[in-house]
């Protein structure tokens, strides 16, 4: 590869949150090259976001999926009134083009150069390393997993319509160790009926996840289209702490650790990190203001609460958890700034438990805030 001359911007990997931020720095004008070994791999992921955290320059003709409202079975049936999109990722990935892609490896990151696997080295102002979680299926962090089917035939029943996040019926499946629950949305290829463990530590294996959708379902996949999900749940601890170039996406600490959604915070966070970087402002304080590492770090305890109940006691946890208004449920599901928000939802909760899952909570909370102060690590519980 010839010499190229120094970028403004160099995003490497060209995921959701790569790809975005490469996509929406060039339209202010800025010079960006993307790098990734397979910058045109078509995506297939399932993405879905809650409505009202789509940010407003996300293309309408991507959304898949709409629904205006979405149920939990908990075990009893509520309904959150918030909206709920699934998004064509294809549609996604082409929605955002770059003009300066290269297609190689980097082997090298560095704050201001990247190295790739054929030698050359790249030069910019900054460097942004994007390329997801990527860390082996063996390591110790905990990790989410589910297996899903994808339904196109017509549904009829009025239950087999609705938009469910979180349905921890069916005794003999939800009761067992670890827990898992089941997950059910409209996308643009079909139905997608899911398995999922939120959090383990370790895993549900994926194939048990099959095997309980089949008992859950009765039915076997066939030829069906199916959907297989295994990360873990967060990268590096504090990434605000980190060394080289600024990580972003999944591994740079956009996912909420609770939860595992990260599509929509990386998207959110974009516009914003452009103009820190057109402004000449260090790019990590602005990713990480004091309420956003708080923010983070309480969301590491939520995880290791949850890493801490039982099948009976996750259930009673997500229901005092769904009686909340769907405000009090933003501030801990989506928001990364809303410190004072976020206490206030997780005081609501703890209090609308059970006095023996207040004790729980309570002790796991105790055993774990040492170890975030330390490290901000959850390995186990």
């Amino acid at each position: 590869m010839p010499p190229r001359e120094p970028v403004d911007l160099i995003v490497v990997g060209a995921g959701p949150a790569g790809r975005a931020l490469a996509h929406r720095a060039e339209r202010t004008g800025l010079r960006v090259t993307l790098v990734d070994p397979a910058p045109d791999r078509p995506w297939s992921a399932t993405y879905g976001l809650y409505a009202d955290d789509a940010p407003d320059w996300l293309d309408p003709e991507v959304v898949s999926t709409r629904s205006e409202s979405f149920a939990v079975y908990t075990p009893h049936r509520r309904v959150i009134e918030r909206g709920y999109l699934v998004l064509d990722a294809e549609a996604l990935r082409q929605s955002m083009p770059v003009s300066d892609v290269v297609a190689r490896a980097a082997t090298g990151l560095g704050r201001r150069s990247v190295t790739l696997d054929d030698g050359t080295v790249l030069t910019a102002r900054e460097v942004v390393d994007a390329r997801g979680t990527g860390e082996p299926a063996d390591a110790p962090v905990p990790r989410q997993t589910a297996f899903g089917v994808f339904d196109a035939s017509a549904a009829t029943e009025p239950e087999q319509t609705e938009t469910v996040l979180m349905d921890w019926r069916a005794a003999g499946i939800s009761a067992l160790r670890p827990a898992s629950f089941n997950y059910r949305i409209p996308t643009g290829r079909g139905w997608l009926t899911q398995e999922t463990c939120l959090a383990g530590a370790p895993p549900i294996p994926v194939a048990e996840l099959r095997r309980r959708l089949r008992l859950r379902t009765g039915e076997a996949s066939g030829d069906a289209p199916v959907e297989v999900v295994d990360f873990p749940l967060y990268g590096a601890p504090r990434p605000w702490r980190a060394d080289g170039p600024l990580a972003f996406g999944a591994a740079g600490g956009l996912m909420n650790p609770a939860t595992g959604y990260s599509v929509a915070q990386s998207l959110g966070a974009v516009d914003g990190l452009v103009d820190a970087l057109r402004e000449g402002r260090d790019l990590r304080a602005h990713l990480w203001p004091r309420c956003a590492r708080a923010v983070h770090l309480l969301r590491m305890l939520g995880l290791a609460v949850l890493l801490s109940l039982d099948a009976a006691q996750l259930v009673e946890f997500f229901d005092a958890f769904f009686r909340l208004s769907a405000d009090r449920q933003r501030a801990y599901l989506s928001s990364r700034s809303d410190l004072g928000g976020l206490l206030v939802t997780m005081a609501a909760v703890f209090v609308r438990c059970p006095p023996r899952l207040m004790a729980t909570v309570a002790a796991a909370s105790l055993r774990t805030v040492p170890r975030l102060v330390r490290s901000g690590e959850i390995r186990a519980v």
